[in-house]
Formats: structure tokens, C-alpha cells, sequence
């Protein structure tokens, strides 16, 4: 808040505000759609396989973001209605709190990205292992270790974000995450443009291709739509850092509100990408909504 205002002291652009209505909308919307998800998920067994948990992994760090970006807008309401007084270190705690629920989210989602093209990797190459590799067991056990490191990694950062040596590591993360998955999804449509020219001439292999590669393909649409939702807020986050008084710096964080509200319009998306692109969960649905009625 402190940035902000002197932002605008040093710089002509205007600080763009989100409509609180428009702001729960979106956050409500993001909650409800990944809440289905994950009930989704749990009522069919037909979905109890390590693609879907990885998947519901998502779901929860989109939950997450939803969920931070809610609760920091609430409690700031809060504070200028006069219902939330700032006393002593509680602000201190609190704002730690909501950083912790942040990169909580973020790194649960670059992870959950990671394995999903991991796993979507080892089922294009290795179709015929992949059950004895990619175990629900070892699905568990990898979503464990990815939200333990997650969790300690996020309150060690929240703990010490003021300092430039925890700052510069977690900002650069992002981008080197990134590049890995991009890279790993270049590798494996090469790999499958060759591979599908030699097993051609076998009609069930093909097929078998043809669904696999679609896999890959919308998880390209999710790391796209992550690029685009996350970046800027991340961006943010190293200007507000580095060159909080630079009158180019402040202007760009003057779109704050506009960053937050792209977080929350990745938790819609990406229930959307689900439900239109997988038949299952859109049985699923379809099943759920005629019980309810």
C-alpha cells in the first residue's frame, strides 16, 4: 500500500481498480470449479489413476490463489471499514501469512505442472511401462514430496522475503521451471512426430498416439494459460523488490489489481480446459448435475 501510494506521487498512470463485485465473482467462480474437480475426481473410480491426481494437485493450487487473493482483499476491506485494527506485529504476521498462501500456490501449480508433463511424457514413451512406472503409489508419494518442499520452501520464503538473497532465487525459479517444461514439451512432440512415422503402419498403435498426443497438447494450453495469468503478478513482485521508486516501475504496478484478478482467472480456465477436453470428466459432470436435480 506504501509502494502504491508513492507510485502515485512519481508517476502520471493511474492505479486500475477491479469492481469488488467483479473481484468475488471471479474468486468464487475459481473456488466452485476446481471444488467440482476434485469431487469429481473422488466420486468416479474410473478417475483413481496418477493423470487425474496430478491434476487435482492443480485444482488445489488454483484453489489456493483463488483463495489468497480473497482473503488479502477482504482483510484490507476490513481494514479501511475500521472493523480491522493494525496493532502491534499483527500486520507483520498476517502479511506473512497471505505471502506463505502465495507462493504455497505457485509453486504447487509449477510443480503440478511438472509432473503432469512428466507423466504425460513417460505414457507417450513408454506406453507399455507405464503402469509398472507410474504406480498410484508413486503418484502419491511424489505429490507428498512436491507439497512437503512446497510448504517449507513457502514459509521460509514468506519468513524472509525481505531479504534479497531469498527474493532472487524464488523469482528465478519461475523462469527456469518454465523453460524446463517448455523444453520437455518440445522434446516430446519431436520424439512423437518421429515416432508416429515409424509404427504408421499399426492402426492400434496409432490411435493410441493420437489420444496421447492430445494429452500433451492441452497441457500446452495449461502451461500457456499459466504463463499468461502468473507472469505478470510475478513481474510485479520483482519491480515492487528492485525499483520500487522508478517511475516506469510504479506505472506498471499501478495494473496490481488487474494482475491479482489474471491469478484468479487461471482457476477458471483450467477446470474449463478439463471439462471440455476430457470425455470422462464431462461424464462425470453430466452425472453429478442429473443426480443433483
Amino acid at each position: 500500500e506504501n509502494i502504491s501510494d508513492f507510485s502515485l506521487n512519481i508517476t502520471d498512470c493511474t492505479q486500475v481498480v477491479v469492481p469488488e463485485e467483479v473481484f468475488f465473482t471471479v474468486a468464487a467462480a475459481g473456488i466452485l470449479e476446481n471444488l467440482l474437480v476434485l469431487i469429481a475426481v473422488i466420486r468416479n473410480k474410473n478417475l483413481h489413476l496418477p493423470m487425474y491426481f496430478f491434476i487435482c494437485s492443480l485444482a488445489i493450487s488454483d484453489m489456493l490463489g483463488s483463495l489468497y487473493k480473497t482473503l488479502e482483499n477482504i482483510f484490507i476491506i476490513l481494514c479501511k471499514m475500521g472493523y480491522l485494527t493494525r496493532r502491534g506485529d499483527f500486520e507483520k504476521k498476517l502479511d506473512d501469512a497471505m505471502d506463505s498462501m502465495f507462493i504455497l500456490s505457485l509453486l504447487g501449480s509449477i510443480f503440478s505442472l511438472l509432473a503432469i508433463a512428466a507423466d504425460r511424457y513417460i505414457t507417450i514413451f513408454y506406453a507399455l511401462r507405464y503402469h509398472n512406472i507410474m504406480t498410484l503409489r508413486r503418484a502419491l508419494v511424489i505429490l507428498a514430496i512436491i507439497w512437503t518442499f512446497c510448504a517449507g520452501s513457502s514459509i521460509a520464503i514468506a519468513l524472509f522475503s525481505y531479504e534479497a538473497a531469498t527474493v532472487i532465487p524464488f523469482t528465478i525459479l519461475f523462469p527456469l521451471m518454465m523453460f524446463f517444461i517448455l523444453c520437455l514439451y518440445v522434446h516430446m512432440f519431436l520424439l512423437a512426430r518421429s515416432h508416429a512415422k515409424k509404427i504408421a503402419s499399426l492402426p492400434t498403435s496409432t490411435v493410441h498416439q493420437r489420444t496421447n498426443m492430445k494429452g500433451a497438447f492441452t497441457l500446452t494450453i495449461f502451461l500457456g494459460v499459466f504463463l499468461c495469468c502468473w507472469a505478470p503478478f510475478v513481474l510485479h513482485i520483482l519491480l515492487a523488490r528492485f525499483c520500487p521508486h522508478n517511475p516506469y516501475c510504479a506505472c506498471y504496478m499501478s495494473i496490481f489489481h488487474v494482475n491479482g484478478t489474471l491469478i484468479m482467472c487461471n482457476a477458471i480456465i483450467d477446470p474449463m480446459i478439463f471439462a471440455f477436453r476430457s470425455p470422462e470428466l464431462r461424464s462425470t459432470f453430466k452425472k453429478m448435475f442429473c443426480c443433483a436435480r
